[in-house]
């Protein structure tokens, strides 16, 4: 877990009281509601080596969270191996395969359940829009222990991945509200671009791989240290009690 916290944003960033208020919050799910992100590079250093690709965590880390297909296509570019798209997508499912593997005990990261229950027992609609393949979305999700099952879009439902906007603009149009009136809350820069491209609030939270000012960079209107941070302030807005 990162241990950059919100007070290293900079000084020209957006506060809470600058945003309208949302009719739904999205989520990303490992490394913002799922302590996870760890375990994810583990299985991409594993999955890359075995196809030859020898990189670093920190470079795999900085890519947790985009499309599976991009991060092998990128990160063995960068190593010297070419990968073709049949080569990217075997390693994405090695890399999840491997993956569920070591994911057998998530811990839900500080804040989130509490913030996910208050939100379904709110006027305000949520959702979780991840990346990840279906298979490995449930273990994560069950750590959670909601009261109810959430609205779950995963990357099986689009055809491009984050950093692109359409897992995003997927989960609203089921939640049947326009983006601009959604707020998305990511761990990770690529979270970041797609909110942007999406025209959603940007809500950055540093307990990923990434720190407060790579989030700012990307396009994050409000950077927070953890969900506790987010619940205080829908609580301060009345939104939830």
């Amino acid at each position: 877990m990162n241990s950059n916290t919100a007070s290293s944003r900079p000084s020209n960033a957006a506060t809470f009281a600058d945003l309208p208020q949302p009719a739904a919050l999205l989520f990303d799910l490992d490394g913002t509601l799922v302590d996870t992100v760890q375990r994810r590079i583990e299985a991409w250093l594993e999955a890359l080596a075995g196809a030859g690709v020898v990189v670093d965590r920190d470079r795999v880390g900085a890519y947790i969270g985009s499309d599976g297909r991009r991060l092998a296509r990128e990160l063995g570019h960068a190593a010297g191996v070419e990968l073709d798209y049949a080569a990217t997508e075997e390693l994405d499912r090695v890399s999840g395969d491997l993956f569920d593997d070591l994911n057998r005990s998530p811990v839900p990261l500080p804040g989130a359940t509490e913030l996910l229950t208050a939100l379904e027992k709110s006027h305000l609609t949520f959702a979780i829009a991840t990346s990840s393949r279906p298979g490995q979305v449930a273990v994560s999700v069950s750590s959670l222990r909601l009261p109810s099952p959430p609205p779950i879009t995963d990357g099986s439902r689009v055809a491009n991945a984050k950093p692109e906007p359409d897992l995003l603009l997927e989960s609203a149009a089921q939640l049947g509200l326009p983006p601009e009136r959604c707020w998305y809350v990511g761990d990770s820069t690529w979270d970041m671009v797609a909110s942007v491209r999406a025209n959603m609030v940007a809500i950055g939270v540093t307990t990923g791989a990434v720190d407060a000012e790579s989030l700012s960079a990307a396009g994050a209107t409000v950077v927070v240290a953890s969900l506790t941070e987010l619940l205080v302030e829908l609580r301060r807005r009345g939104a939830v009690s």
